[in-house]
């Protein structure tokens, strides 16, 4: 009888200590000290989808921020925006394969209860990030005016937006540091973390990108060229503090002195892990650039049109990444504890959620195209592109969170 009192004394008082759910919101944005192999698994996913949706928001913030003041120039200025970002979108390609292998991988090692095999992850995935930076940002600062007019730039459009484009792909380098510095931190779960430094990123970016694009204050004009500039600098601020971060170290992760070397093992499969995911990006990407390609055809208002249209899916797809990154998160940590069930559990449940949400984001761009794009432009001639291409993108948005989730599902597991 005394053992029935007791238990049932035990679990009133687990439903009574249980967060409520303003409680582990907050938690989520100001950095939970967690174990996500052991508790409630809505409570994990909880707990890592927040910061990671609030982060993928902030990095989406970056291309709606650009377009919007862009387009107070003119549809030139916007064509180069969305020719840059075409050719960009490569860089975007191997980023996202890199951060995949590497959230996995640090995952994974964290679940093992060994940060410094998680550090050393880390660092190997820098030393890649860096390689690639140099590989592709030096001849794209070289060639930015051929690699406009090779996709199919008109002159005007070469000569306004030649300098946005050295900058935009000459420092590319800084994307693929801050996806794989923010990846590191997600594997190891300090997503909070990864969400303040993107914060860091967007508020320089708002700052400079209207005072540099129109000379406000001290600032020069430097049109559309200031807004690869401000973005840069955003960027690179953001890079220099995820550095600091992860040498001061956090509760979960810190990469000490003497791990800052390479470990070709590591390294090895890293690559090699990274190697499908790339790939894999790179084919949608690519099929991405020979779209504008074909648009460019139809003149500087239907690209200009196209590119605003994109930005805007792009600006609500991202957050769905938040989501599948928890997922990824989650598997990597409990296949490392020995967890498998759980770590498939987690992922079918994101993936529910992520369908939901993408659903019913997919039903707000249809219904209010219009008033959505014509806070970017007023221009007739690009709005005429705008409704299909909002259209058309919107309801193919709502199918696409279950293939993310169970792609980082079937890549987790087998990273070593």
């Amino acid at each position: 009888m005394k053992r029935k009192v007791a238990l049932v004394m035990q679990a009133s008082q687990a439903v009574t200590t249980a967060p409520s759910l303003w409680s582990s919101i907050r938690e989520a944005i100001r950095g939970s000290h967690q174990d996500f192999t052991t508790g409630s698994l809505n409570r994990a996913i909880l707990l890592l989808a927040i910061p990671m949706v609030l982060e993928m928001v902030l990095e989406s913030l970056f291309a709606v921020v650009d377009v919007f003041w862009v387009g107070r120039i003119s549809a030139n200025a916007v064509a180069t925006v969305g020719l840059t970002e075409s050719m960009l979108s490569l860089v975007f390609a191997v980023a996202m394969g890199l951060s995949l292998s590497t959230t996995a991988m640090v995952a994974r090692r964290i679940g093992e209860k060994d940060p410094e095999g998680a550090a050393v992850a880390g660092v190997q995935a820098i030393a890649i990030g860096i390689a690639v930076s140099i590989l592709l940002g030096v001849p794209c600062f070289f060639f930015a005016p051929d690699l406009l007019r090779l996709m199919g730039a008109s002159p005007d459009i070469v000569s306004l937006g030649s300098g946005y484009t050295r900058i935009a792909l000459g420092g590319s380098g800084v994307v693929l540091l801050l996806f794989l510095n923010n990846a590191i931190l997600r594997g190891a779960g300090d997503a909070a973390i990864a969400m303040r430094l993107l914060w860091v990123s967007n508020i320089i970016n708002l700052v400079l990108d209207p005072c540099l694009i129109f000379g406000w204050g001290p600032f020069p004009r430097l049109g559309v060229t200031g807004a690869a500039v401000a973005t840069f600098a955003g960027r690179s601020i953001g890079v220099a503090y995820q550095f600091y971060r992860l040498l001061r170290g956090t509760e979960r992760i810190r990469i000490l002195r003497r791990q800052i070397r390479l470990n070709l093992g590591v390294f090895v499969r890293l690559l090699r892990g990274s190697l499908t995911g790339i790939l894999q990006f790179a084919i949608a990407h690519t099929s991405w650039i020979g779209l504008v390609r074909i648009v460019s055809l139809f003149g500087a208002a239907a690209l200009a049109g196209y590119t605003i249209a994109i930005r805007i899916v792009i600006f609500v797809i991202l957050p769905s990444w938040g989501l599948s990154n928890a997922a990824a998160t989650l598997v990597g940590q409990n296949l490392g504890a020995k967890q498998p069930e759980r770590a498939a559990t987690s992922v079918w449940r994101t993936a529910f959620y992520n369908m939901l949400f993408l659903g019913a984001v997919g039903v707000v761009f249809i219904i209010f195209a219009e008033p959505v794009v014509r806070l970017f432009t007023q221009d007739p001639e690009a709005f005429r592109w705008l409704p299909p291409a909002s259209a058309s993108s919107a309801t193919a948005i709502s199918v696409t969170p279950m293939g993310w989730s169970c792609y980082r599902r079937s890549t987790v597991p087998v990273t070593p």
